[in-house]
Formats: C-alpha cells, sequence, structure tokens
C-alpha cells in the first residue's frame, strides 16, 4: 500500500508539512493582510505571552538614527541644537548624553556669547600710602544745557536630569528672600576702617606671581554658570556689601566719588576697581580683600570727575581743565593735556585714540599713545557732558538734547539726532550699533544709529530717531508708560508704590550698555535694570545708597556703584557660585 502511494506521488512527510512564517507572508498580498494576520495571532494568546511579546519587540520599536550614525554626524546635528535642547537630549540615553555633553558644542555655544575660559588667577598688589588733600567745591561734572541759563543740566542621566531641573527653577523660582526690589538684601560691609592699613609700594613692577594648579576648559559648565549669572539679574537674586562707607578703609576716598571702571589686568586676569573723587584723587581697589592697593594723586588740582582704563593705562579728567594719562605698569605719570577751555567732563581711551569732551562745548580727539592732537569736534550748542567710542566711531551727548555722531579717523560730523531728549543729556554709552542714553527728563533710550529704532522710558516723546514699536508680548505701564514683559502685564497695570517705581524720578546719571541688559542710575538713588531689546524693566536696586548716585559698572557678575555719600557698593549676583573660570 505504502509503495502504490509513493508511486502515486504522495509522502506522509507532505501530508503533515507546515507552511513556515516566510511561506505564508509570500502569501499574502499586502502589509496590511500581514498586520491583520499578526493581530489574530496575538489575540489568539494569553496576556502572559503578549507581555513576553511586548519586550521582545520594544527594541524594534526604539531604533535611534541619530545614536546610529557615526560619531561626527551625530555632533553635526548636535551643534544645531540650542543649549536647554542639548540638556534635554542629555536626558534620552547614555550614548545621547555623551553627544550632548561634547566640548566643542559648548565651547562654540559660549563662543558666540562671548563668553572665553579663564585659568585661576594669579594675585598682584599695589599699595600707597595715604595723602589727604584739601576739598575743592566742584560742579559735580555736569555742564548746562541750552534751555537752562547757569543751572547744571547733566552728566550622568541622573546628573543631567538635576542640571536642567535646577535651571528650571532658578527661573521660576524669583529669588523672592533676595529680591532687588527688598532693601532688606545683605548690606555688610566687605571693608571697614578696622582693616590694617595696606604696606607701601615703592616700586612699580608688580610681585612675583604665584603658579596656580590648571583647570582643564569646561565649556558646558561655563555657559550653564552664565545662563545662571543673567537669571539671577533677572530674577533679583543679588548680595549687597559696601567696600567703602564714609571714613573706611584708612586709606580710602575722603569726599564725593564721581566716577569708577571695573579692570581686569590683561597679564594675570585679576580684577580691581579705579574710582575717581573729588578729593581729587584716583584710587585702585582689591576687589577681593575691600583695600586700596594704589593712589594716584598729585596730578589734578581739583575734582576728578571721568577716568577710562584701558590696556595698562589709565585717563583721568577733571574740573581743573586737564586730562592725565598714568601708565599702570610704570607706576609714573605719562602726560598731561590741558587743551580745554573748561570742566573736562568725560575721557575715553582705547587702543587708537583718547577722546575728551567738556563744558566749553567740544569734543577733543588725540592719537594714542603718542597722544598727538587730531581733531576739535565743536558742533554741540551747549556743554558736552558725555563721550563714548566704538572702533572707528565717536558718540557725545550734550545739554543741548543732541547726540552727535562723528568719524573718528576724520573728524567728520555723520549725523546729528536733535531733540534726543527733552532736556540736557547727562550720559551715554555705546556699543555699535546701539546707543543707550539718560538725561536730566528723568529718562533713558536706547536706539540703533543704522535703523534709527529702538525704545525709551518715556511714554510719549517727540523727537527723532523715532521710537520703535512695543516688541511682541509686551504691554505698557499706565502709570509711566514704560514696557513690561507681557508675563507681567498684571504688575506693569498695578500702581507701583514708591520703592517700586518703573522710570527714574531724577536725572539719570549713569548708563551702562551690556549683551543683554541696559544699566541705569540715577539721582533717585536707585539703580535700575532694563531688558535689552523690549525695554521693559527687569530689576530696580535700591537701598544701598542714601546720597545722589554718579557712576556705575557692570559684569556677568555684578554691578558696582559710587555716589555722593562716599559709598562704593557692590550687587552681587554670584554669591554662592563658583566664578573663578568666567573671563570678566
Amino acid at each position: 500500500m505504502n509503495t502504490f502511494l509513493s508511486d502515486e506521488g504522495f509522502t506522509d512527510d507532505d501530508a503533515f508539512h507546515v507552511p513556515t512564517s516566510n511561506e505564508l507572508l509570500s502569501k499574502m498580498t499586502s502589509e496590511q493582510e500581514c498586520e491583520e494576520l499578526a493581530y489574530k495571532l496575538l489575540a489568539s494568546l494569553p496576556r502572559s505571552r503578549l507581555a513576553t511579546i511586548q519586550r521582545r519587540l520594544a527594541p524594534l520599536l526604539q531604533f535611534d538614527v541619530v545614536g546610529s550614525l557615526p560619531a561626527e554626524v551625530s555632533l553635526h546635528i548636535f551643534s544645531h541644537l540650542p543649549a536647554q535642547t542639548l540638556l534635554t537630549c542629555a536626558l534620552v540615553s547614555h550614548r545621547w548624553r555623551a553627544l550632548a555633553n561634547d566640548q566643542e558644542i559648548w565651547k562654540k555655544l559660549c563662543a558666540t556669547q562671548g563668553w572665553a575660559w579663564k585659568q585661576p588667577s594669579r594675585a598682584h598688589s599695589f599699595d600707597t600710602p595715604r595723602n589727604q588733600r584739601e576739598l575743592w567745591d566742584d560742579d559735580e561734572g555736569m555742564g548746562d544745557s541750552d534751555e537752562e541759563v547757569d543751572v547744571v543740566a547733566i552728566d550622568t542621566i541622573e546628573t543631567a536630569k538635576a542640571e536642567w531641573t535646577l535651571m528650571q527653577a532658578e527661573i521660576a523660582s524669583g529669588f523672592a528672600s533676595m529680591s532687588l526690589a527688598s532693601p532688606r538684601a545683605s548690606t555688610a560691609p566687605v571693608a571697614s576702617s578696622s582693616r590694617s592699613k595696606s604696606r607701601t609700594r615703592h616700586n612699580s613692577a608688580p610681585p612675583a606671581l604665584s603658579d596656580s594648579s590648571f583647570l582643564r576648559p569646561d565649556y558646558k559648565r561655563l555657559h550653564q554658570t552664565h545662563t545662571r549669572l543673567n537669571n539671577r539679574v533677572r530674577a533679583g537674586s543679588f548680595r549687597l556689601s559696601a567696600i567703602q562707607t564714609r571714613g573706611g578703609p584708612s586709606n580710602s576716598h575722603t569726599t564725593t566719588i564721581y566716577c569708577l571702571q571695573l579692570y581686569t589686568y590683561p597679564a594675570t586676569g585679576v580684577q580691581v576697581l579705579f574710582t575717581g573723587s573729588r578729593d581729587r584723587t584716583v584710587r585702585e581697589w582689591n576687589l577681593s580683600t575691600g583695600l586700596v592697593e594704589r593712589v594716584i594723586e598729585g596730578v589734578h588740582a581739583s575734582s576728578v570727575l571721568s577716568i577710562c582704563v584701558h590696556d595698562g593705562f589709565v585717563a583721568s579728567a577733571g574740573s581743573d581743565r586737564r586730562v592725565a594719562i598714568w601708565d599702570l605698569a610704570k607706576n609714573e605719570l605719562v602726560k598731561i593735556i590741558a587743551d580745554h577751555e573748561d570742566s573736562v567732563l568725560c575721557v575715553r581711551l582705547d587702543g587708537r585714540r583718547l577722546v575728551s569732551c567738556s563744558k566749553d562745548r567740544t569734543v577733543r580727539t588725540y592719537s594714542f599713545p603718542d597722544l598727538t592732537p587730531q581733531f576739535v569736534l565743536g558742533a554741540h550748542r551747549a556743554a558736552v557732558n558725555a563721550v563714548s567710542l566704538s572702533d572707528t566711531l565717536i558718540v557725545s551727548g550734550s545739554g543741548d538734547r543732541s547726540v552727535r555722531l562723528w568719524d573718528a579717523t576724520t573728524g567728520k560730523l555723520l549725523r546729528t539726532f536733535e531733540n534726543h531728549h527733552t532736556r540736557g543729556i547727562a550720559s551715554i554709552d555705546f556699543m555699535a550699533p546701539y546707543v543707550a542714553s539718560g538725561s536730566s527728563d528723568k529718562h533713558l533710550r536706547l536706539f540703533d544709529i543704522t535703523t534709527f529704532q529702538g525704545w525709551s522710558t518715556s511714554p510719549e516723546y517727540d523727537g527723532s530717531p523715532p521710537t520703535a514699536p512695543l516688541a511682541p508680548g509686551s504691554v505698557v505701564c499706565t502709570a509711566c508708560g514704560s514696557t513690561a514683559a507681557a508675563t507681567d502685564a498684571e504688575a506693569a497695570h498695578r500702581p507701583r508704590s514708591t520703592t517700586q517705581r518703573c522710570v527714574h524720578s531724577d536725572l539719570v546719571r549713569s548708563v551702562a550698555l551690556g549683551a543683554d541688559f541696559v544699566l541705569s542710575g540715577s539721582y533717585d538713588l536707585t539703580i535700575k535694570v532694563w531688558d535689552r531689546k523690549t525695554g521693559a524693566l527687569v530689576a530696580d536696586l535700591i537701598g544701598g545708597h542714601s546720597g545722589r548716585i554718579f557712576c556705575i559698572g557692570f559684569d556677568c557678575t555684578k554691578i558696582v556703584s559710587c555716589g555722593e555719600d562716599q559709598r562704593i557698593c557692590v550687587w552681587d549676583f554670584s554669591h554662592g557660585i563658583d566664578t573663578s573660570f568666567i573671563q570678566l
């Protein structure tokens, strides 16, 4: 029987053949039929078996396209992502975290912001004996306006997750315990009269530098630290201290301080503070100890109204009509310029030229370092209270309410912005193409000299260039007309207390322009921080001064201010944060 069946082409093996999965699939005419078959098969299984199959299928469903690419291609993709997206990507997997933490990517992000890594600094010390001098009356460094006669107008994955969470929490927290609007912030002085006197310095060369350990650059850490400091400014987390109060430290200024500038020595990376005073001296301060390390005296016969420090030289200007240039390395006077016919109200210095302006209504320029006279710029109709340099351009602000733009290489007047404020202009700062200005009309303006667009704290302004339309998402305060972010709309339309004003209530004596913020210091005893793009008030610093504020300066970690009360205040936003690797 079996033989017979075999001859007919039938065997027991053929009778019991089961088709393979590939054979079944080959007979399917579409992916939909395959899907239906798979579903029916899975539906026929008990749930316990389905869980096992799900675990086996998971790797097939989680294909990492980026991770499967060559490392250089993946890094190129990640290099186009913003910082916050990189932090999120670091939470995906170990592979993604390694890519998101690549130092070259973070170095590029830092470079776009101008943030550089600094090795630990090596300190130096300069000391001079104290020498008090007789005080003269002074005009406070301001010239009169054309609208006022003889009146001052003025001048791991868990680690990555923790990093991301920390950043989000810091943005949202508001730092209410250290609010800029709260006068209860810490005011413990850094220096006091009980400190020991500085050692007398007899030579000009700095002492030997001590070696410090080398830190491998961590650009992700650098970027996150800068971002954290920026968030602190916006949230109002600061610590207030004073390196000089009335009468201390022992060899401090003896009267009103008119001007200041932060300066970092290029060779050492050490940051110091220079100040100029009515006591006719310029002093250099150690910011770590709060002590005076150098006194420049015997140069001016009356008040020092303005200083500028650049590349190892300090230029000072005074009501004695003089401009003095001092070599910091040699610790000696280079030259005294006495070309102006009245008080020199502002002096600025860069690597190519020195520029000064005066109550005599002129701006004068000199080549540098030889200090040969170049141009006398005399178009203003009133005292020129402020001048600023940016590359080959000069901007001047005057009591005649105008801002003028000059070509520094030819002395040619390029443009005049008449009636830029409703009263005399007291202060300006210039980072081409942007100019910030403060005025005795109690307002400040920011505008682009190429597009004439910008913003003003004045609600109605009938000058040129025109104020730009409000930025999207901004509102106007009904009390004063200043802009505010939309998230603060309710607060912007709520009546402000006298300690929470959204504009200044007196002359704006000093302005400082940065990448993200514009700062203003006023005779109303306050310092205000404004968003550079929108003009929204970011922070209101009060409680530091009991007299008029004459000058402010800042970097990414702090704001410094000085004034009539002889105080030098430091508003520190870096408290509790290691910033030793940040280049200031």
